[in-house]
């Protein structure tokens, strides 16, 4: 499947060239499936070495990148940038259907998907598609029931390591996300987002029956709800309506009933 040949590069019938050894030899395990090192704290094997000890941080707690703005630790060399970037507000990777920006090269393809509708991930018990993996790998969850992320001060079981992280912020009280208009922080990115909205004036929510704006989806739901509301009771009043009318009826019908009688007993009396 491949040639070697002194001065040149090591080629792989499949797909591409490489100029050394080692990033040949860890391409074709994506082919083969090889899984050739093993993290040495729960046996849980990779591909590639530099895998395998990021993972083996996970363990120890050791994190080597720091973030050059806020000091921030992180354990993976992408990570770190990818969170010095919501510092700068670079956004390099474009979507190529609508031109939108985005921080992270994994939010990017996620978005496009979105315009191209493909699901990629499938659900191994259901069939079921899904154009996230995370959300894949949740969903397949939901048909186990394992819930393999433990909070670690109240051991409370997670199916998701974000939910799992987020709760355990219930806990230590931390804030991570500061809004960049006026530094407040936020245990969440999502209500950290939220938030800015409110300082740019975007309303992305509209409302379905009127066109009102909202910054926030849940305030466009309680809107729209006052919508349903209104029109669920435009309906039923006129069967009210109709229900105190044959009320009104059938006791006059009743009253004059009654009087009659007592006249009757009257004129025998």
């Amino acid at each position: 499947m491949a040639t070697k040949t002194r001065g040149t590069s090591h080629k792989y019938k499949y797909c591409g060239q490489f100029d050394q050894l080692s990033p040949y030899k860890e391409h074709v395990r994506t082919r083969t499936r090889e899984k050739p090192r093993t993290c040495k704290y729960c046996k849980k094997c990779f591909t590639r070495s530099s895998d395998c000890k990021q993972h083996e941080r996970s363990h120890t707690g050791i994190k080597p990148y720091t973030c050059q703005f806020c000091k921030k630790c992180f354990s993976h060399f992408d990570n770190c940038k990818q969170h010095e970037r919501t510092h700068t507000g670079e956004k390099p990777y474009t979507c190529k259907h609508c031109k939108k920006g985005f921080s992270h090269s994994s939010n990017c393809k996620q978005h496009e998907r979105t315009h191209t509708g493909e699901k990629p991930y499938t659900c191994s018990h259901c069939k079921k598609g899904f154009s996230q993996l995370s959300v894949c790998k949740g969903h397949e969850l939901t048909h186990t029931g394992e819930k393999p992320y433990t909070c670690k001060h109240c051991k409370k079981g997670f199916r998701h390591s974000s939910t799992c992280k987020r709760h355990e912020r219930t806990h230590t009280g931390e804030k991570p996300y500061n809004c960049q208009h006026c530094k407040k922080c936020f245990s969440s990115s999502l209500n950290c987002k939220r938030h800015e909205r409110t300082h740019l004036g975007v309303k992305r929510y509209t409302c379905k029956h009127c066109i009102k704006s909202f910054s926030q989806l849940s305030s466009c739901k309680r809107h729209e709800e006052k919508h349903t509301i209104g029109t669920s009771l435009k309906h039923k009043q006129p069967s009210q309506d109709l229900k105190r009318r044959k009320h009104r009826e059938s006791s006059t019908t009743r009253g004059s009933k009654e009087s009659g009688v007592l006249f009757s007993l009257t004129e025998v009396n």
